[in-house]
């Protein structure tokens, strides 16, 4: 046999992408040679390759080989294609189990000792695997909690290139080696439980976190230091319904691509706070050669915090716009492309001015009105507008809870949050939207739920007075249904409109 196949994994973003990779063996002068548009790194799998099958006990055949990742015109990164090279080169000696290997995704990176190394992104790998119709995936020992995550998958996790090649029913002794263990996950402990009772005097602004949490609207904190901005951020995930299955997994391919240890499926959102200092390419996503998911595509399906945000860049601030409204981030470098999902919950936490006393009763602002003017034009017009809840928080003024009052517990909001989701999704259930966020302004305003005229009065006065634009007028729409959940109404009521135009910069009707 001096054909053979196998299957490997080329990822683009998100998205996994099947490879039919082949080797030839020919009577020419002896030569092993990757073609179809291999980057650097998976060029030099020819001598990992080489040295891992000489010290498993297996060497390459002295002849010509001549490996041929298809599709050619689909771009390859990355040293997860060893362990496929090395199969197929090795099964056109015939020694191995052609059709077992041909119905066999590989992954994997090789070292010289012929053991197997994780790789990152071995989850959506797998998904796309799967998803293609190949169920048997081998995966390096490391990886192999992730990998079983996709639960209708064949995985065999294995230590060594031996144990793959016994694996195909090669005579080959599996040598008694430790596998490579994948580096130890960090481990964060805030040293407490966060709660949202912890909230002391701001009960306006938990009441409209509840309301951002119901609808999945995105929310702006203004207020000086120690009004409890990033207090009442935090606790935001604690308050969100868990993570279906699906959107679990995700969560954890994300993770993966992004070079994270994955063990379990967490079905709780995830929260992502990048640091004021973050550039573009941070925020969104980048590279030269391989394309990593930005701190937008890593909070997707939960929350993006970003606070001190008019000490952001002006750019990183604006590149948010475009997946606010699509939902996605698409990246585009010289020669390389890639698309990620970017469905996330953001929450920007600002002061009024660079030293947090402006307009604050006792405060001393000693800010020029340049710096001021300066400092808030960070936070542009566009990405205002896409901005559902506008709120201006003070410092509180009594330290201590009155006895008179209970606190709303986090426990207790996610009850309001996942019962007003359920009215939704009743609302919803013959199209393809669960969440008031995600239905488009054309449906809200001429659909089955459209408010009577009575009813989008104050809203159409908004819009003609130039207070509102149309995209502000469907945001505030979206709102007025998350109250409308929230107190179990089937119909807009004026009310409703109301106050969602009052949490949108303060608007009266």
């Amino acid at each position: 046999m001096t054909l053979a196949r196998t299957w490997a994994v080329a990822l683009n973003g998100a998205e996994g992408h099947l490879v039919d990779v082949e080797a030839d063996q020919s009577d020419q002068t002896p030569d092993f040679r990757i073609i179809g548009l291999a980057d650097k790194a998976l060029g030099e799998a020819v001598q990992r390759v080489n040295n891992a099958c000489a010290n498993s006990g297996s060497p390459l055949p002295r002849r010509r080989l001549t490996v041929n990742l298809s599709p050619a015109a689909l771009p390859k990164h990355g040293s997860g294609f060893d362990v496929a090279i090395a199969v197929a080169a090795l099964a056109t000696e015939g020694a191995l189990d052609g059709a077992a290997v041909a119905r066999t995704v590989h992954l994997g990176e090789l070292g010289l000792d012929g053991r197997l190394r994780p790789t990152p992104g071995v989850l959506p790998a797998v998904r796309a695997a799967v998803r293609a119709g190949l169920r048997r995936v081998v995966v390096p020992h490391a990886n192999g909690e992730e990998a079983r995550l996709v639960t209708d998958a064949e995985i065999h996790a294995a230590g060594s290139l031996a144990e793959v090649l016994a694996l195909h029913g090669a005579d080959v002794a599996v040598p008694d080696i430790e596998p490579v263990r994948a580096p130890p996950s960090p481990v964060i402990d805030s040293g407490e439980d966060i709660d949202l009772g912890d909230v002391v005097g701001q009960s306006e602004a938990v009441e409209a976190l509840v309301v951002a949490a119901v609808g999945g609207h995105h929310l702006l904190m203004s207020g000086p230091p120690g009004a409890g901005k990033t207090m009442l951020a935090r606790r935001l995930p604690t308050i969100l319904p868990d993570l279906d299955d699906d959107a679990a997994l995700a969560v954890a391919s994300i993770a993966s691509l992004a070079g994270a240890r994955v063990t379990r499926l967490s079905h709780t959102p995830p929260f992502v706070a990048p640091h004021h200092s973050a550039s573009v390419a941070a925020l969104v996503g980048g590279g030269s050669r391989v394309v990593r998911p930005g701190a937008i595509v890593r909070a997707s399906e939960g929350v993006l915090f970003l606070d001190e945000a008019g000490e952001f860049p002006a750019s990183a601030l604006d590149a948010l716009r475009q997946p606010l409204e699509s939902g996605r981030i698409d990246i585009h470098r010289a020669g390389v492309s890639a698309s990620f999902p970017a469905r996330f919950q953001m929450i920007l936490a600002t002061n009024p001015c660079p030293c947090g006393d402006y307009g604050v009763r006792g405060g001393d602002c000693r800010c020029a009105p340049m710096a001021i003017r300066r400092y808030l034009g960070k936070l542009s017009g566009p990405l205002l507008d896409r901005v559902d809840i506008e709120l201006h928080l003070t410092r509180v003024s009594h330290a201590h809870r009155s006895a008179s009052t209970s606190a709303l517990t986090s426990k207790a909001a996610r009850i309001r949050v996942e019962q007003a989701r359920e009215r939704a999704a009743r609302r919803l259930r013959d199209t393809p939207w669960r969440r008031n966020a995600d239905v488009p302004g054309t449906w809200l305003r001429g659909g089955p739920v459209a408010p009577e005229p009575i009813v989008r009065r104050p809203l159409d006065a908004a819009l003609h007075r130039g207070a509102l634009t149309l995209r502000g007028y469907d945001r505030v729409l979206r709102v007025a249904w998350s109250l409308a959940d929230l107190d179990g109404r089937e119909r807009l009521s004026v009310d409703d409109v109301g106050r969602a135009l009052y949490l949108k910069r303060g608007l009266v009707a």
